[in-house]
């Protein structure tokens, strides 16, 4: 197998891989596979998840590439709430879902503590009527800086949320600015007792490494100080600049004043800030997290995605995956609310995996965790994954990137630094280079 790669990495353009094959591949044609999927019990015995998007915020940052409208009044915000738990119920009913118990729960966005107290109960409480969550399920609510009030807080825990991740991105008032977060390092230095207070499982804290304006003082300056807060988890991001972004419009007209870091500064920092985490006593857990303990606090929600989960989505332009078959949501606000409203699925578009592409999905997903067992593919697939991408690994290998043994491929860490550039060098030829959304 061929494994080209670009020489130069453009600033611009989709670099994350969060599945495979590319969003751009799936279709409105292969709806039917997802009727299908649903309408019949699981063929395997996989981890079930939900996850809400809740698309509203108080302004849209400048890299963001999500759909989200800013400052809804009420009357949508309670029409939105109701689709989406109309929407869950008739997931609910299917044969494929149907007495499935949940393993894992993400409320994401969008920013969701936007929501008003009352608002959050009624969406947690209608999750859990609609499918309910086991007593030791992973309940994820993201949250930002500014709506982490008190009583917010508290009412996410009476919930049952376990996990909250905090947007922070930096603790530098004037990047946050720059990149049109509405935050300030106040809200963050106000919030965070009561964060603590309220008695998470776990609290995950965000960063983002290459926004525009940073430097080495910003950036390194925002990771100690998230350090001193210690966090069980820290995930740090690297910036991307998808082609839906204001950010992306701003520098093809030329209107942007600055340009984010190139992606060797990026690397470089995000290396050097593992490092400082590991010497503060975290373990990496994948190739953009580190927590305090791997064994107590995991990240069930991605980790269990990654090992080939049931997934489903609720939401506009919220992404599932069911036995194999990924769908996408209607993707505008208006398309999801008028379906469900007529009583119809706010369906997308498809597509339906065979039984070597999930296994490839699979192994390129795990490598983002580090590594893949070759015997785990083996029973799962009856594929040997280390004589099928052979090509891709050895060349990898050679650049230090990765390691192989008889039974495991493991991501070296220079290599945890390219991993999403590594990913589409696993692809077959014809999709290495195709749009990713």
């Amino acid at each position: 197998m061929e494994t080209r790669e670009p020489e130069t990495e453009s600033l611009e353009g989709s670099y994350f891989v969060s599945t495979y094959p590319p969003f751009s591949l799936w279709t409105p044609g292969q709806l039917d596979a997802w009727r299908g999927v649903l309408s019949r019990p699981p063929a395997r015995d996989e981890p079930l998840g939900v996850y809400v998007h809740v698309p509203f915020c108080a302004e849209r940052c400048r890299y963001c590439y999500y759909l989200s409208h800013a400052n809804p009044d009420d009357a949508m915000v309670d029409r939105y709430l109701s689709g989406v738990l109309a929407e869950l119920a008739g997931h609910a009913r299917a044969p494929a879902l149907a007495g499935r118990p949940l393993d894992f729960v993400y409320v994401g966005g969008g920013t969701p503590s936007l929501l008003a107290t009352d608002r959050i109960r009624r969406l947690l409480a209608g999750i859990r009527e609609r499918i309910p969550w086991r007593d030791d399920a992973e309940v994820t609510f993201e949250c930002a800086p500014q709506t982490a009030t008190a009583d917010r807080l508290a009412v996410l825990r009476e919930e049952g949320v376990t996990r909250l991740s905090m947007g922070v991105q930096q603790l530098d008032d004037d990047v946050l600015r720059k990149n049109g977060r509405v935050h300030v390092v106040a809200d963050v230095e106000r919030a965070w007792p009561h964060v603590r207070a309220a008695g998470f499982d776990v609290v995950n804290v965000d960063l983002i490494a290459g926004l525009v304006g940073e430097t080495d003082v910003s950036f390194y300056g925002s990771l100690d100080r998230v350090i001193d807060m210690e966090p069980e988890s820290a995930t740090l991001y690297l910036l991307e600049i998808p082609l839906n972004t204001p950010l992306y419009r701003a520098l093809r007209n030329d209107s942007a004043t600055e340009k984010p870091p190139a992606w060797p500064t990026k690397r470089g920092r995000l290396s050097a800030a593992f490092d400082r985490l590991e010497n503060a006593g975290y373990s990496l857990r994948s190739a953009y997290a580190a927590v305090r303990d791997p064994d107590l606090h995991p990240f069930v929600y991605q980790e269990s995605q990654y090992r080939g989960a049931d997934l489903i989505g609720v939401g506009a332009s919220a992404f599932s995956f069911v036995q194999g078959v990924h769908h996408q949501n209607a993707t505008s606000l208006a398309g999801y609310l008028d379906r469900l409203e007529r009583g119809e699925p706010p369906l997308g578009r498809a597509y339906a995996l065979s039984a070597e592409e999930r296994c490839l999905r699979e192994f390129v997903l795990q490598l983002k965790l580090g590594g893949a067992s070759a015997a785990a593919f083996s029973d799962r697939f009856d594929i040997d994954v280390i004589r099928r991408f052979a090509g891709p690994l050895e060349r990898f290998a050679q650049r230090g990137w990765l390691t192989v043994d008889d039974d495991r491929v493991t991501v070296t860490r220079e290599g945890l630094l390219h991993v999403d550039r590594m990913i589409p060098r696993f692809y077959p030829e014809d999709r290495q280079d195709v749009r990713y959304s």
